[in-house]
């Protein structure tokens, strides 16, 4: 591609001064004439019928305005059963932190003051807390209220979210919410086969998203009745149709304003949304709502905890003979899980001709299960990985050519039957064997450090969208899209644009609107955004591109064929002198009595083929053999970007996506005890990496062009998030010989893999 000129260049992120420099206004910040604050009455128990919520003192206190129950609110109810995945509770609380009520007062202080008055009266119930009490078929239901099933923002996450394993009539316990099972060939005679097999059993905590700014929604109504929701989200569109679903209101009553995001890793797609605009519909006033830290830990929607048993068979010759699993995920009090896709990338990575995966969403007393970057990718891929790289151990195979003669490629079978598109994992895993790291691995062993590898991979989702490019009077261009600029996508949306337009990318202006004025866009997660509205660029200014040379072509006296634009200027080729500039353009379409139309593209997607993307991950380690701390020296992460738009924010996202991998490797876990409390309900229980932790991190870009993407580019943001854990715990097995199957792998979990003769 040595013809770009735009796209491919290293460009700083538009939004980056206003962050930098603490201007940036976020949700929270927001005032309204009359504003009401809210804080939430949070349940004491895990599980427990509310008998009564005794308001009075809380509305003695100087400030209060209202306290709010779901019974007060304007919420539509299906068969008398609220929304679900609601942070209130209706008549039953179903995880310790749950909201009972909404104080809503003239400042923050007093309706914290309200929340701590307001006095409940409990009935305690049951409470099963972990997957072994889900599992049992004598527990009772974690609710007595019905449920369904929400798997929309899994299927905005990745392409297999909506595919169907094979119906079967199992006997489920009661709070087994679904199940699935995907087979193949015949696993018993498949470990016939084997000469050797490796059967392990794996465990992840719940983990936090780790964001920096919490949940945070403010909703104005104003004086017709409309809601204007003013939130910190992923995913403008769906949010108002779920603001609507709840309220029972027409789509075009709620106006969404995607604010500035202070992190959202999956989990800002809906949570409080609905509620404050429920609680702002009740007091006819603006109501800000924003979580504290621990309101966060304590009600968001984290990623969840889960165990995998996995077994898999193979000859002396590294050939695959059988891969066996079976999947547990703890859903929270609501189903809707990433069993699914962790369980297709846990089987389809490798070819296996016998398989057989089993997988169970177990309903608990916690709060209900989200998103998290890679939803599911990192528990799955830290099963197969690891035992991947325990059987070339068995076999005396080198581990990164045991998974180059085993990985799939473009056309091999994913375990719902589904084939690979073109994929790059192939290449990722040759770039990594090329690097010095991989290269000189015994060197840093001389030195008493263990070296490990894995890899990760992505669907990648797929999503309609639609986007406008505008010439406006002074000559530049604006954008508008409808996708949120999570992590700055409207950067690379600029250069794609004046990549077409033969201008400078700070000439474009690009512009998420609000939902009542921009073009449909899916969700931002799932590694889909640069893909699908990527390309509604590229068509929108292409077309706005046709627009002005039509224009030019008339002015200038000359064939569409014989123009060229460069520069803010449309030039006759071989004739400098006869040229026009874009303002002049945007004067003859704009101005009072001109005879051109306005200049006005359009460009829209609707891509049916997902365009994965696979990473190739390394890790040298130290471990202290007396405290089984690890720590993390140097780094490498090869990735398949397709072809990185702006390398400078392609190379960011996959420093953040290891530094996430490395929380879950090593510190990140919400701990609960029988009674189903959060024991690390803070920043000083909960451990996220810090930067002087975070080792030396290359990148290595490999580009194995999409098909679809503009310009061959594909998703990037979920594959560094994927391998971190398998990586490090390769690492750790190459260093000390132990084989840690827990999550996190923190000292005591490693000094307990430990072999006695190096623990003692």
């Amino acid at each position: 591609m040595s013809e770009l000129v735009t796209v491919g260049q290293r460009m700083k992120r538009f939004d980056a001064p206003q962050k930098l420099t603490g201007v940036e206004r976020f949700t929270g910040d927001l005032r309204f004439p009359g504003q009401l604050f809210a804080r939430p009455v949070g349940s004491a128990f895990a599980h427990a019928r509310i008998l009564e919520v005794d308001k009075s003192a809380a509305l003695a206190v100087p400030g209060v305005v209202d306290v709010l129950t779901a019974e007060d609110l304007p919420i539509e109810r299906i068969d008398g059963v609220a929304p679900t995945k609601s942070p209130l509770a209706t008549g039953e609380v179903l995880w310790a932190g749950q909201f009972v009520a909404i104080v809503v007062a003239e400042s923050d202080a007093a309706a914290l003051d309200g929340a701590n008055a307001v006095v409940v009266d409990y009935e305690e119930l049951a409470v099963i807390a972990t997957l072994d009490d889900g599992l049992d078929f004598g527990s009772s239901p974690v609710r007595s209220s019905g449920g369904t099933v929400d798997n929309a923002e899994a299927g905005m996450h990745n392409a297999d979210a909506a595919t169907k394993s094979e119906e079967e009539h199992e006997v489920l316990p009661p709070n087994v919410s679904g199940s699935l099972h995907f087979h193949r060939g015949d696993v018993c005679a498949g470990f016939a086969e084997a000469d050797q097999i490796v059967d392990l059993t794996f465990r992840s905590l719940t983990v936090h998203q780790g964001y920096i700014e919490t949940q945070a929604c403010l909703v104005n109504v104003d004086p017709l009745g409309r809601l204007d929701v003013y939130t910190s989200t992923q995913a403008a569109f769906y949010c108002r149709n779920r603001v609507a679903e709840t309220l029972g209101y027409p789509v075009h009553q709620i106006n969404i304003h995607p604010m500035p995001v202070g992190g959202g890793f999956g989990g800002k797609f809906v949570l409080i949304e609905p509620i404050v605009a429920a609680v702002a519909v009740a007091t006819k006033r603006a109501v800000l709502f924003q979580y504290t830290r621990m309101e966060d830990f304590l009600s968001g929607n984290p990623a969840p905890d889960c165990r995998i048993q996995l077994k898999v068979g193979a000859k002396r010759d590294g050939t695959l003979t059988a891969l066996q699993s079976r999947v547990e995920f703890d859903s929270g009090a609501f189903a809707g899980s990433p069993m699914q896709i962790g369980s297709i990338l846990m089987g389809g990575y490798y070819r296996v001709e016998n398989l057989d995966i089993r997988g169970y969403e177990i309903l608990t007393h916690k709060a209900a299960a989200g998103a998290y970057r890679a939803p599911g990718a990192q528990q799955g891929t830290y099963a197969i990985e690891s035992v991947m790289d325990e059987l070339a151990r068995k076999l005396d195979l080198d581990p990164l050519e045991f998974r180059l003669q085993n990985c799939v490629v473009e056309g091999d079978p994913r375990p719902n039957g589904n084939a690979w598109p073109r994929i790059g994992l192939k290449e990722t895993l040759e770039a990594l064997r090329a690097h010095p790291r991989w290269q000189n691995r015994d060197v840093a062993r001389l030195n008493g450090r263990g070296v490990g590898i894995a890899i990760g991979g992505w669907p990648g989702g797929i999503e309609p969208a639609t986007a406008v490019c505008r010439l406006d009077s002074d000559g530049t261009l604006s954008v508008s899209l409808g996708s949120v600029d999570l992590n700055g996508t409207n950067t690379t949306f600029a250069q794609i644009a004046a990549e077409s337009l033969g201008m400078s990318a700070d000439k474009i202006r690009v512009t998420s609107g609000t939902t009542d004025t921009a073009p449909f866009a899916g969700g931002t997660g799932g590694s889909k955004i640069t893909y699908t509205v990527g390309p509604a660029v590229q068509k929108a200014a292409a077309d706005a591109r046709a627009q002005i040379l039509a224009i030019a072509a008339q002015q200038l006296e000359a064939a569409v064929e014989d123009l060229e634009l460069l520069d803010g200027s449309v030039h006759v080729k071989g004739v400098p002198s006869s040229s026009i500039t874009l303002k002049q353009i945007a004067q003859m379409s704009m101005s009072f009595g001109a005879k051109y139309e306005p200049v006005f593209g359009r460009g829209s997607t609707a891509i049916t083929v997902s365009s994965p993307g696979f990473a190739a991950h390394l890790a040298e380690v130290e471990v202290d053999d007396a405290t089984g701390e690890t720590v993390v020296l140097n780094y490498v992460a090869v990735q398949d970007v397709g072809f990185a738009i702006n390398p400078a924010l392609v190379e960011g996202q996959i420093h953040g996506g290891v530094v996430q991998g490395l929380g879950w490797a090593l510190y990140e876990g919400l701990a609960f005890d029988d009674d189903g409390q959060l024991l690390t309900a803070s920043l000083m229980d909960y451990a996220l990496p810090k930067a002087n932790i975070v080792p030396e991190i290359e990148v290595v870009l490999v580009e194995v062009p999409s098909e679809h993407g503009a310009y061959g580019s594909k998703g990037i943001g979920e594959p560094p998030a994927i391998p971190g854990p398998a990586t490090i715990a390769n690492a750790i097995r190459d260093a000390v010989g132990a084989r840690v199957t827990d999550l996190p792998m923190r000292p005591e979990i490693v000094m307990n893999a430990m072999p006695d003769f190096i623990a003692h």
